[in-house]
């Protein structure tokens, strides 16, 4: 590796932006072209989704595209990103678990309580096994650096919110994989100014962001022979690394004092994060707050989603998610521009912004029906 950097750097071309393109480049042409196969398996073995009750299209589509994102994220990452896994122990194995369990579900629809034993397996295998915890609070609440165990607790809590979170925004063609695009980016762009020591998840972003993008190709295509869902598996596997890359994105902001790492303190970190990845987090308290409201179990499935609400408004699959998209990138942009603001206030400003955006929509449809 040291020769290759070497002659890379004699060549004019610095190791790092060969990683970067050479990894969003491969991770998207693993995926462009494994899911053709993958669809033809799927059609030819009846591997696919039935419309349901709460869904939104009404023909059967095959949804194993998460098994390409898996693939090329595991070769992509593994290869150019290769210090993640040196660093972060149980990474690797966290993810083929994920794809045992997200393809089971999406083949024979597994039990609630053994997805969730598995979520847990896996987000313990990270924070403990990896040490990947939110560590301080930076004043949110009155609180900075927490217990080892609170810390412990919080973090494991937090993977298995946003893995299920972002399960619950794939309803419609082209949002979970795009928001996860645009999280990546933000993610990947914020490590990239700060610091050489970040590179590695610099890569990684942009391995999922290649990955994510040769998946949109399909999703987002009018052929009926040709489109695909990326399932539970591509969900929780991107729910899983938003996850990861946001809990590394605030502890970066924590003085470690490591010989010959620069670290920046930035209070507003947890809300930052927090604003990256506001519409799975909206959008999951939105829902659970509707079925307590009118007495049915929080794990009822409905239409209570921000994307159901934009649907009978009349809005495209599309339409809806370049909605929700830009809203949710106006959020960020706000939590950006204030992020100097005490930490509470900047919170509580991005949480009802969050709400706000997802019950704009349902206010539309009552003045419509009025």
């Amino acid at each position: 590796m040291d020769l290759i950097k070497e002659f890379l750097e004699h060549i004019g071309l610095p190791l790092f932006w060969v990683k970067l393109t050479l990894g969003m480049v491969f991770s998207f042409l693993l995926t462009f072209f494994s899911i053709p196969t993958i669809v033809k398996i799927s059609r030819r073995k009846n591997l696919m989704d039935e419309p349901g009750t709460r869904s939104s299209h009404l023909r059967k589509i095959p949804n194993l595209g998460g098994i390409a994102i898996f693939y090329s994220l595991a070769v992509c990452a593994s290869v150019f990103a290769f210090e993640l896994f040196e660093i972060y122990k149980f990474l690797f194995a966290s993810l083929v678990i994920l794809l045992y369990i997200g393809v089971m579900d999406d083949i024979v629809v597994m039990r609630a309580y053994k997805k969730l034993f598995a979520q847990i397996v896996v987000s313990a295998l990270m924070v403990i096994g990896s040490d990947v915890r939110i560590r301080s609070f930076f004043g949110l609440f009155g609180i900075y650096e927490l217990n080892y165990f609170f810390s412990v607790a919080i973090s494991i809590f937090t993977f298995i919110i946003l893995i299920n979170a972002f399960n619950l925004i794939d309803g419609i063609d082209g949002l979970a994989g795009g928001y996860s695009i645009i999280c990546s980016a933000l993610f990947g762009i914020s490590y990239f100014r700060l610091g050489e020591y970040n590179y590695p998840l610099v890569v990684l972003s942009a391995v999922i962001i290649g990955s994510v993008t040769g998946f949109l190709y399909y999703n987002l295509s009018n052929s009926r022979s040709s489109k695909i869902f990326m399932g539970d598996t591509g969900s929780m596997i991107l729910g899983f690394l938003l996850a990861f890359t946001a809990i590394c994105f605030i502890d970066i902001f924590i003085d470690k004092k490591l010989p010959g790492v620069p670290r920046y303190y930035l209070q507003a970190a947890p809300s930052i994060a927090m604003a990256i990845l506001i519409l799975p987090i909206v959008d999951t308290l939105n829902v659970i707050l509707v079925r307590l409201f009118n007495g049915s179990s929080p794990f009822t499935a409905d239409k209570n989603h921000i994307h159901h609400s934009l649907l009978d408004l009349g809005l495209s699959h599309r339409r809806s998610t370049v909605y929700i998209i830009m809203y949710y990138l106006f959020i960020v942009a706000v939590a950006y521009f204030f992020r100097h603001i005490n930490v509470n206030l900047l919170l509580l400003i991005i949480i009802v912004l969050g709400f706000i955006g997802a019950y704009i929509p349902k206010f539309l449809l009552k003045l419509r029906e009025s």
